[in-house]
């Protein structure tokens, strides 16, 4: 089941996309600091690795570590809504769709001039601005938006800045978007009892290309760099540097079919790389398709069958079979019953990450 959760009736209710999260009880999100500097989302009891995150479909799930899926590098000015699927989701989404996905979904372009500017002022010197300015002429849009959220901390060494900037450009049946997001913040007792730092950034680039009205081909390069002090006052005692690179293909298609039958069919190519000061330098790619068929009956019955295939080091690892069916009773009342296969591709610290303590498998 679907759900979306608008952001502009409430926009000013809301400061960072957590803030909406939370209006959904399916969602367990856990938060170490205020205001969205990180925090680990699950649905239905899964682990924040077990959820995949993304941006206008595409794969937000960072491939060093699931505490970074939720780094998403839009102001909340530029979001139009949030997509929940609760339940697995890896026949139509791949790994890490164990326990549900949500899906971020930007403003689509507009036929009207628009500006908006958001100030606020708190205590533990906070200070808050954001904007967005979208226009259009003709066939072309242009939508340009940031943020900045900043503290002194209510704590010593909990002070953050949070920077995101974005822009989408869509022109005719193309759209370009590009984001861009800093967050350097105190970690104070983040992993333990250490005087800690921390810095992420995350940078952000997609194209959509519409294929007529049923087919969508869509690249997207996502980067991810994540520097990390165990002690913020001695820096070179222990310290952390991961930039981890993450790009996806996507070929999707949707075909109407006769007697309230729809057909969804889609490949794609996913590439991961990083290169770590711990976890060391690695690669991986791995290829997919997928086919689901969807059947409406009687304006009370659904059904949905699908069959994921998806190759990784060049054999056909993982199958991703799914059927479900639904019984609306009433206009408020609907009875679903499924069942799924779903799997989760371990990231790179499961891998290869050692400590004193701890120490990946690679196997």
């Amino acid at each position: 089941a679907i759900t979306s959760l608008p952001v502009l009736p409430q926009r000013l209710l809301l400061n960072p996309l957590p803030d909406l999260l939370q209006l959904d009880p399916s969602l367990d999100l856990r938060q170490r600091a205020p205001n969205g500097l990180q925090g680990d989302l699950s649905i239905r009891g899964a682990t924040f690795g077990q959820t995949l995150v993304l941006l206008n479909g595409r794969r937000m799930n960072d491939p060093q570590s699931g505490h970074h899926s939720l780094d998403i590098p839009v102001p909340l000015e530029a979001v139009q809504s949030v997509e929940i699927l609760r339940g697995a989701g890896s026949t139509l989404y791949g790994s890490d769709a164990l326990g549900g996905v949500v899906n971020v979904i930007t403003a689509k372009p507009q036929d009207t001039w628009q500006a908006r500017l958001r100030l606020a002022a708190g205590s533990f010197g906070s200070q808050q601005q954001s904007f967005l300015f979208s226009g259009f002429h003709k066939h072309l849009y242009q939508s340009l938006s940031a943020s900045r959220d900043f503290s002194t901390g209510f704590l010593p060494n909990r002070d953050y800045r949070n920077l995101a900037l974005a822009s989408t450009t869509s022109y005719a049946s193309t759209t370009v978007d590009l984001a861009y997001a800093d967050k350097p913040f105190g970690a104070e007792n983040f992993y333990g009892a250490y005087p800690s730092w921390e810095r992420t950034k995350t940078w952000f680039a997609g194209l959509r290309q519409g294929l007529g009205q049923r087919t969508e081909a869509a690249l997207s390069f996502r980067r991810h760099t994540d520097l990390f002090y165990l002690f913020r006052d001695n820096p070179q005692r222990y310290q952390n540097h991961h930039a981890a690179e993450s790009f996806q293909a996507s070929l999707r298609r949707r075909d109407p079919l006769p007697r309230n039958f729809t057909l969804f069919t889609g490949a794609e190519l996913f590439s991961d790389k990083i290169e770590s000061t711990n976890l060391g330098r690695h690669s991986r790619a791995r290829g997919a398709a997928y086919s689901a068929l969807y059947i409406r009956a009687l304006h009370r019955f659904s059904f949905n069958a699908g069959l994921r295939s998806e190759s990784y080091r060049g054999a056909f690892d993982q199958l991703s079979p799914s059927l479900s069916a639904g019984y609306w009773a009433a206009s408020t009342l609907k009875f679903r019953a499924a069942a799924s296969r779903a799997f989760r591709l371990p990231t790179f610290t499961d891998l290869y990450y050692r400590d004193p303590a701890n120490r990946g498998n690679a196997a």
